[in-house]
């Protein structure tokens, strides 16, 4: 069996390293079952894609596509473009994509207009919310794939809705996990943290990215000027993606507590997160690192496609609503935060669970 699987962006190449991992496994007790790699370039930043095949020891891509920016329907139309020709020279029986990136979507329809079955890794996860792209991109995805794999008994609801077979659906917990389980020994104190003297919960962590929150001006300026006025003199550690940095570049959004800092390689960035006080992000995958390491996470938006990282975990959602911003600062800085547990079979065994459901439905 050969399956082409799929990396885009950030969050994907964590969701790969354990797959590949039980896909080696499985081969060096001689299961006929091969990987090929496939890197479609569409996060091109060194820190944001290169440093985290080093750091999470993943192979080194088959094939980079190399689209690289540009707007959603230029980027959609050069992976495909891409994805087409590597099928053609490399034939498989199976495409794995993962998560929600353009990628994700692109190489989907690609393969199933080539006949192709596709398994979606974090199938049927959904917020409602059509403003985002992933969550198009999720829907494109799921109305095509053939196996799905899933994160929790949402998303499988989500799934058997849309009048999807549960002989299809398999419900095996998260490869993130996965990946941080296998690395939680193995974090490492960033440099800045003897630069800026930070210490054990007397800090913050904050990410930004999503258009809601960064691409209008005046709306970004209250929102961090509110953050870093509430946050009282702990520091806040801002790793700034290469798009918000675009954005905040003229904005004069400087504070004597706010650090904006390059993005950081996976083992630092978790060791920040691990350590810090509480997190600020408007990232889906970030909440589900918080909820496993019990770290307060404030999300700085109006829905989520994981809701068990609210209900079960250490998530609470404020959006952008300056009312809902300052009640959590108040349970944050109170030590009053919400006592949060891990989601079903969070486990660090769902790359193990999927490649035995591929094994057993190909029967190798």
């Amino acid at each position: 069996m050969n399956i082409t699987i799929v990396a885009g962006a950030r969050p994907n190449f964590m969701k790969i390293a354990p797959i590949i991992e039980a896909i080696q496994n499985k081969k060096k007790d001689g299961v006929n079952i091969n990987y090929r790699l496939v890197h479609t370039g569409q996060h091109y930043d060194k820190n944001l894609s290169d440093t985290f095949f080093d750091e999470l020891n993943i192979p080194f891509p088959d094939n980079n596509l190399e689209v690289k920016s540009g707007t959603q329907a230029e980027q959609t139309a050069a992976i495909m473009i891409g994805f087409e020709k590597e099928l053609e020279q490399n034939p498989c029986d199976l495409v794995m994509v993962v998560g929600d990136v353009t990628s994700t979507m692109a190489c989907t329809i690609v393969a199933k207009k080539a006949h192709i079955k596709v398994a979606h890794v974090e199938a049927g996860i959904r917020s409602g919310d059509m403003k985002m792209p992933e969550e198009i991109n999720r829907i494109v995805t799921d109305s095509l794939t053939d196996y799905f794999f899933t994160t929790s008994m949402y998303a499988n609801e989500n799934l058997t809705s849309l009048g999807i077979p549960k002989s299809n659906i398999f419900f095996v917990g998260n490869v993130m996990i996965d990946t941080l389980r296998r690395n939680e020994t193995r974090l490492k104190k960033p440099a800045l943290w003897k630069d800026l003297n930070l210490s054990n919960e007397k800090y913050l962590v904050m990410t930004l990215h999503r258009p809601s929150n960064v691409d209008e001006e005046y709306l970004l300026k209250k929102l961090v000027s509110q953050i870093v006025a509430l946050a009282e003199n702990y520091p806040i550690i801002f790793p700034v993606h290469p798009r918000t940095k675009k954005l905040l570049s003229g904005l004069s959004l400087n504070f004597k507590n706010l650090h904006y800092v390059n993005p950081l390689g996976y083992l630092e960035f978790n060791y920040l997160v691990k350590h810090a006080l509480g997190v600020l992000t408007d990232s889906g995958g970030i909440t589900e690192e918080t909820s496993v390491m019990n770290v307060p996470c404030i999300t700085l938006r109006d829905s989520t496609e994981r809701p068990e990282t609210c209900d079960i975990g250490t998530n609470v959602l404020v959006g952008n609503d300056s009312k809902k911003i300052e009640d959590a600062f108040k349970l944050l800085l109170s030590s009053s935060w919400k006592q949060g547990s891990i989601p079903e079979l969070w486990d660090g065994h769902a790359a193990k669970r999927i490649i035995n459901h591929l094994t057993a439905i190909y029967k190798l």
